[in-house]
């Protein structure tokens, strides 16, 4: 399985996670530089490292020169003997996709769960190549015609969700500067900040009383015990947090993720997974999304992981075409 940085990564937990059920042994391909997902993952299966072409934010002729190391790196590490590969998307996936058809693997190619209007660009390339495509949504199939709808993929609960009474900000790997610059501003007191790249001292600094880090590979303990997740779209923790703990989850446009999912996703994402949505942060709109959250009631659906793991377990046995 691929499993590149951010929710690509959390796709590949989920589906491994129902997949070891099915007594299948685990192999994750993760970014060369990704320091976080392989601890996650090493509790499901061996990790292997490959280069990842395309660093987010980078233009495409800077990559140019880390497109040949992928692809010879993916035909060593991709063996015949593993039957299927599984694409969990972003670029890392490409080069091991093509080295698995190559090889006569079988591939399954797995969308993002936060694309609505437009499919990903490695989707969209793999979806030539893959036996199976999986999506989340109906209006996802429309996009990848063929693609099988499995229902929202998303990491299984680790923890018994209970309510610690503070509240859990957290960005993944890029951070999210306006919005944390923006709640520094509210003076509220209990807050778990989790800041990415972002540097966390100013936050610390200014406001003692917060727990500030940059990363835990455990994000889940403090997403079950938070009475409120504050996230970025687009991301994978939102769905997490709402699906998996039935947290209520402020969703709040980050434009900075440029190779991510369109802006224009974000409303219908969030009412799919009942979540609030922020187009633009300001102290003011936070506050008031703060307020509105209080008693927010999160949608309940059945994990697409179940379902995706069960389709893939027949493709591995040669069940399914």
């Amino acid at each position: 399985m691929t499993a590149a940085p951010g929710g690509h990564s959390g796709y590949a937990y989920a589906i491994a996670y129902y997949l070891r059920s099915h007594g299948i042994e685990l192999v994750f391909i993760v970014a060369q530089h990704d320091k976080w997902a392989p601890r996650k993952l090493e509790r499901l299966g061996e990790v292997i490292r490959i280069p990842m072409p395309r660093l987010p934010g980078e233009p495409l002729y800077w990559t140019l020169h880390r497109w040949p190391a992928a692809f010879l790196r993916a035909m060593r590490v991709v063996k015949k003997e593993y039957r299927v590969l599984v694409s969990c998307g972003a670029n890392l996936s490409i080069a091991p996709g093509v080295a698995a058809k190559t090889k006569g693997l079988r591939l399954v190619n797995v969308e993002s769960i936060v694309r609505l209007s437009t499919p990903g660009r490695t989707p969209r390339l793999l979806h030539r190549l893959a036996d199976k495509t999986l999506v989340h949504w109906p209006e996802q199939a429309k996009l990848l015609p063929g693609a099988e709808v499995v229902g929202p993929i998303y990491e299984p609960p680790r923890y018994k969700p209970r309510d610690e009474g503070y509240i859990l900000v957290t960005t993944g790997t890029m951070g999210h500067k306006a919005l944390f610059d923006a709640l520094s501003k509210l003076g509220l007191r209990n807050i778990v900040l989790q800041t990415g790249r972002v540097d966390p001292e100013p936050y610390h600094r200014k406001n003692p009383t917060w727990r500030v880090f940059r990363f835990d590979p455990d994000l889940d303990k403090w997403i079950a015990r938070a009475s409120l997740v504050i996230t970025h779209f687009p991301g994978m923790t939102s769905a997490t947090a709402a699906l998996a703990y039935n947290k209520p989850v402020i969703l709040v446009a980050a434009p900075h993720l440029r190779l991510s999912a369109p802006q224009r996703d974000g409303p219908l994402y969030a009412e799919k997974i009942g979540a609030i949505y922020l187009s633009e942060v300001s102290p003011k709109s936070l506050m008031e999304a703060i307020e509105k959250a209080e008693g927010l009631e999160p949608k309940r659906l059945d994990n697409g992981a179940k379902r995706a793991a069960e389709i893939i377990t027949r493709i591995y046995s040669g069940k399914e075409d």
